[in-house]
């Protein structure tokens, strides 16, 4: 029996005797999440398609109880997803189908494939998670969606990544938030599958690819005034890595302005087998010609944030020290990390790689325009360490979003986000991407 059919036993035998307690019903929500997907990819130079494209309806169903009364409340949350095709672009969905040693893909950009790479008429999927909660310490066990610096749930496609585990989160000490953690699998964007853990480099499905079922996690947030946070945070991938994280955000009245200061910095080192089984290696360079091996690295960032009057102006750097590339969960189906270079198209976490970054947003309510927003981000990478010599990248991502304030369409939302990306790396396509997203979030209860 899974985690999620055993959270749902478990708490169906508990509700079933206090299901019309107070709170459960009355503090119950349901929400329908609807959202319209399009991207198109252009891949430039080398060898291989030059298009990706695919567009779908994607429907996010989400269930989330009230708690029985008592000392211990019990419930029990529910997310349902549905992924329709619209369109595979004639066959550049992005996906490739097996072919000699070759184990195909896990999907395409968007949707899931067929053994010969054409992609699904639909995915689909159902999460359930059980909860408890005494005062306020809550422990979650089934289908979950965390956002922490060690583990980050991506949300970038039609549909979004769930993972299977427990949490327990605690407020019950003021202005300090504790949680904790085990992940034994994950459910990819484009995927109807739970998969177990890896990282770049030992994903995949071929024969020499590794995986993991236990990625355990603890840390928390301490708020020292009302305008400065601290982060510990901690996680374990068995047989893959460690990682340390500490993370400090102040918030600076500055004339009429605010300006928030966020400093990241990670400690990542080897695990179990990763520190001397050639298959459970990651991705760096370790001199020669060597670009696989142990996890070894670590990655310092800032980034400054400056606004006032609707105008949101920024500047950052990253450097990434170490043999390996910065490692985090990713199964090789698409993924999020939690560094201030996690980009539409690159991460900028290679292996020696230094990073600075601008950035501008405007919000256009400051002119009477409500809803309306835009922003800009440039980042280069140099530095980055291969067996042919350093190289350079550079990424410019633009998006410009709308949200309907009022009448009939009121909440409707819409989105244009467009990235360049350039590299001259080795063996190395560069890019130029668009998404266009409708969505819409519809209160059931």
């Amino acid at each position: 029996m899974n985690k999620s059919t055993l959270a749902l036993a478990v708490a169906v035998g508990v509700l079933a005797q206090q299901a019309s307690a107070a709170g459960f019903i009355e503090d119950s929500k349901a929400t329908l999440g609807l959202r319209n997907f399009y991207i198109n990819t252009d891949n430039r130079d080398g060898a291989g398609p030059n298009k990706n494209e695919e567009w779908g309806q994607g429907f996010d169903l989400r269930f989330t109880s009230g708690y029985t009364q008592g000392t211990v409340g019990f419930g029990i949350d529910a997310i349902g997803l549905l992924g329709v095709r619209l369109d595979s672009g004639g066959g550049t969905n992005g996906a490739t189908a097996p072919s000699g040693s070759n184990p195909g893909s896990y999907g395409g950009t968007v949707f899931p494939s067929e053994h010969n790479g054409e992609a699904v008429d639909n995915f689909s999927s159902l999460g359930l998670t059980a909860k408890a909660k005494i005062s306020q310490t809550e422990l979650k066990l089934g289908t979950l969606q965390p956002k922490l610096p060690v583990i980050v749930t991506n949300d970038g496609r039609l549909l979004p990544q769930t993972w299977q585990g427990g949490q327990i989160t605690s407020n019950d000490i003021k202005d300090l938030t504790l949680i904790g953690g085990q992940i034994e699998s994950a459910k990819g964007r484009n995927s109807s599958n739970n998969e177990q853990l890896s990282i770049s480099g030992a994903n995949g499905r071929t024969s020499t690819g590794r995986d993991s079922n236990k990625f355990i996690y603890a840390g928390g947030d301490y708020k020292i005034t009302k305008d400065l946070t601290a982060q510990y945070y901690y996680g374990n991938l068995e047989d893959f890595y460690k990682q340390h994280f500490l993370g400090l955000v102040h918030n600076w009245a500055i004339g009429p302005g605010v300006l928030k200061s966020d400093f990241r910095y990670f400690n990542s080192r080897d695990d179990g087998a990763n520190g001397h089984d050639k298959n459970y290696f990651t991705t760096g360079y370790y001199g020669g010609s060597v670009t696989k091996g142990k996890v070894d690295n670590n990655l310092y960032s800032g980034l400054f944030l400056y606004t006032v009057a609707g105008h949101t102006f920024g500047g950052g750097y990253q450097v990434s020290n170490g043999d390996s590339d910065f490692p985090w969960l990713n199964q090789g189906d698409g993924s999020s990390n939690y560094t201030i270079t996690d980009m539409q198209i690159q991460k900028f976490g290679r292996a020696g790689e230094r990073t600075w970054q601008g950035r501008y947003s405007y919000d256009f309510a400051k002119v009477g325009v409500p809803g309306l927003t835009a922003g800009v981000v440039y980042l280069r990478g140099d530095n980055i360490d291969t067996p042919s010599g350093d190289h350079t990248e550079w990424e410019r991502d633009l998006t410009i979003g709308y949200v309907v304030p009022e009448g009939p369409l009121k909440n409707v939302g819409f989105m244009w986000k467009n990235a360049t990306w350039r590299t001259d790396l080795p063996n190395t396509r560069s890019q130029d991407e668009n998404r266009l997203i409708l969505s819409y979030s519809i209160p059931l209860l």
